[in-house]
């Protein structure tokens, strides 16, 4: 999901909507998506969430109500948004950003399904864990 091709569409705009907790993005073709925070946080691409390998990811629950405390630009390609929750490791290409946008009902159907494959329920706090915080090692 990573990675930029040359026919992934680059944003012309971003609006973060906090109290709808929403991440719109808006391209040139007059198209527009609003991407839920939740979802964002779910699929962060940082090494926190999908791990190192396959196998390696941490189911993300509790999320429902996370929002976006502030996000910046990485470069051309990406934006990288600190989540109220501290996540703040993520950097979300336009690619994967676009894939968000147009792919919700199928990357939320996989996410339940996750859920429910590991018997968790969606707002489950987090368990602790004893690595730091924001490492790779």
């Amino acid at each position: 999901m990573s990675g930029l091709t040359s026919q992934t569409p680059v944003p012309t705009g971003i609006v973060v909507h906090a109290k709808s907790r929403a991440l719109e993005v808006q391209y040139a073709d007059g198209s527009s998506y609003r991407i839920p925070f939740e979802l964002m946080r779910v699929y962060s691409p940082s090494a926190e969430v999908r791990g190192h390998g396959p196998g390696q990811e941490t189911l993300q629950t509790g999320k429902r109500e996370v929002s976006i405390v502030s996000i910046e630009g990485v470069g051309n390609y990406a934006l990288q948004p600190t989540f109220s929750d501290g996540h703040a490791t993520g950097i979300y290409s336009w690619d994967l950003l676009y894939e968000l946008a147009t792919r919700q009902d199928e990357l939320w159907r996989a996410y339940f399904d996750k859920l429910a494959a590991a018997g968790v329920d969606r707002d489950a706090p987090m368990a602790a864990t004893g690595a730091p915080r924001g490492h790779c090692h």
